[in-house]
């Protein structure tokens, strides 16, 4: 997922940021499953997913965890911060002591802060939660801590509510796990996990059986983005230097501030790149980063 450099003919229309009909198959007739809605997963990891979202009513206790109070450390840091005025957004602030009982009654309300052990060591045995057993080096990256760590529960509650948290993979591998402790199934039986179903076999058979085809190859520069199926995003230009100028004016998205020379050196050399890269903890674009070291 990221940018990529064609060459395409100097006449090349395709509107920038629409998919490229060769990369679009024109087969798919499947509707969602209607047994789990789409979602490929069996009854029992679709309630366990609404639980770890509080989509559905959850108790910390029913998890073996006890419930965040308002004056919780973490609860209170957080309170604190978001009742703090803030004049360049014209936020006023609010009362601290409000604000921590918002938030322990919002945390309260989630599996994915009440992991209990059994959670806690499905995500480590997957090479999750890193913050806490990994250590971060700039120019080393991460390593892990000897000896190995593994974090408690109460520990990981407490990560999960100062930051950034768990993501989606977390919340599947410790649905997955809990399916597997009650000895039940985690995808649809109907769907086989895929969340959709098809009329016949023999418009499955067809839908797999479509190649997708590339635009026509030409003199001319262009840059397109992979993120999607795949889709111009700039004009075709006749020279490399022609198209580093335009990409060097991105005015947003990924691509905005990287410089010309990083554009020229990039459809000059690799011709694909990631869309952004964290490198020694610094946040950079792709292009920048693929080709920094030459």
């Amino acid at each position: 997922m990221g940018r990529e450099l064609k060459r395409v003919p100097l006449d090349f229309q395709w509107p920038q940021n629409k998919a490229w009909s060769g990369y679009l198959n024109p087969h798919h007739t499947a509707v969602a499953c209607p047994h789990c809605e789409g979602t490929g997963s069996s009854p029992l990891a679709r309630g366990l997913k609404d639980k770890w979202y509080g989509y559905v009513e959850f108790r910390p206790e029913d998890r073996g965890s006890k419930p965040f109070q308002p004056d919780h450390p973490v609860i209170r840091a957080r309170a604190e911060r978001n009742a703090r005025p803030d004049p360049e957004y014209r936020w006023p602030g609010c009362d601290m002591d409000r604000e921590a009982r918002r938030l322990a009654d919002l945390f309260n309300g989630q599996w994915s802060h009440h992991l209990n052990d059994a959670d806690v060591a499905a995500l480590v045995a997957r090479g999750r939660l890193m913050d806490l057993t990994h250590t971060w080096t700039q120019g080393e990256g991460w390593k892990a801590k000897e000896p190995a760590y593994v974090p408690t529960a109460a520990e990981v509650n407490d990560w999960s509510i100062c930051g950034m948290g768990h993501d989606s993979i977390n919340k599947w591998i410790v649905t997955e796990a809990e399916c597997q402790r009650l000895g039940a199934p985690t995808s649809c039986e109907h769907c086989g996990g895929e969340g959709e179903t098809w009329p016949s076999d023999e418009a499955r058979k067809l839908y797999d059986d479509w190649e997708r085809t590339e635009p026509p190859s030409g003199e001319g520069y262009q840059i397109w983005e992979t993120v999607s199926e795949g889709s111009p995003i700039s004009p075709v230009f006749v020279t490399p230097e022609a198209l580093a100028t335009h990409m060097a004016g991105t005015k947003w998205g990924a691509d905005k501030g990287t410089p010309y020379e990083s554009w020229l050196k990039f459809i000059n050399g690799p011709g694909w790149a990631m869309s952004m890269v964290v490198q020694d903890g610094a946040v950079m674009s792709g292009v920048e980063a693929a080709v920094s070291n030459t």
